[in-house]
Order: C-alpha cells, then sequence, then structure tokens
C-alpha cells in the first residue's frame, strides 16, 4: 500500500485493513517517506511493515541528512512494532549501516536481480542444499 492511496481513504479502508489484519493479512506501507509521511497513518491503519524508499538508502553515503532519516524512521518503526523493509539496497555499506540500526529486511540488487518465480523456487532450493 503507498501512501497516496492512503490519502484519498474513507473510513471503509480502515476497516477494511483492520478486516484483514484479523483474517492474519499483514500489510506494508511502500515506499515510506516520498508521499505525504503522515505519521497519523502508521496508527491509523494496521500496518505490519514499512517499507523504506530506496531514494533515502541510495543517498545515505553521502548525505547526513538522509542517514539521520533512516535512522529515524528505523527508530520510529521499532517503536511502533513495525518490521522493516529497506529497498533498493546495492552495496554492502548499505546493508551494514541498515543491519547495525535494526532494520528487519532488506531488498536490493546486493542480494539478487529481479527473477521470475521459477528462478525464484531455483535460488530457495539451492540455499536448502
Amino acid at each position: 500500500m503507498t501512501e497516496s492511496v492512503l490519502v484519498e481513504q474513507d473510513g471503509r479502508l480502515a476497516a477494511m485493513f483492520a478486516y484483514l489484519r484479523q483474517e492474519g493479512i499483514d500489510l506494508s506501507i511502500d515506499d515510506f517517506g516520498t508521499g505525504y509521511s503522515a505519521l497519523s497513518y502508521l496508527q491509523a491503519f494496521a500496518f505490519a511493515k514499512l517499507k523504506i524508499d530506496r531514494s533515502f538508502i541510495q543517498r545515505m553515503a553521502n548525505s547526513d541528512a538522509d542517514s539521520a532519516l533512516v535512522t529515524a524512521m528505523l527508530a520510529m518503526a521499532k517503536a511502533l512494532r513495525l518490521k522493516v523493509v529497506a529497498e533498493g539496497i546495492e552495496e554492502q555499506h548499505q546493508a551494514d549501516f541498515l543491519q547495525q540500526h535494526g532494520c528487519d529486511f532488506g531488498q536490493g540488487y546486493l542480494f539478487s536481480r529481479p527473477v521470475n518465480a521459477a528462478e525464484f523456487t531455483e535460488l530457495l532450493r539451492l540455499q536448502q542444499a
């Protein structure tokens, strides 16, 4: 779910999210920090994960402000008991920074290029062998 969808929501969306959560379906807020970033969305809706947009991850090495924002997002998510996914991890120093600051999950070319379902299944099979 992206932040822009939440801006246009009415009360039915919150009820639907609560129902999905009750049914055991976890919801993620995607591209956090790039849209409206109303912190009230994190409390008003039943999110389980927050995905930090790749633009923040890409700029961390060259921007103290972006590093501080990522650190703050991670701390805020932890305080709200949300899991965090960092998008766009391409370099080991990014993964190290995120791990040191308590990021739960990462995705990006450092780990794998995008793959289809068959290739993904094969990757999992190879890791289990």
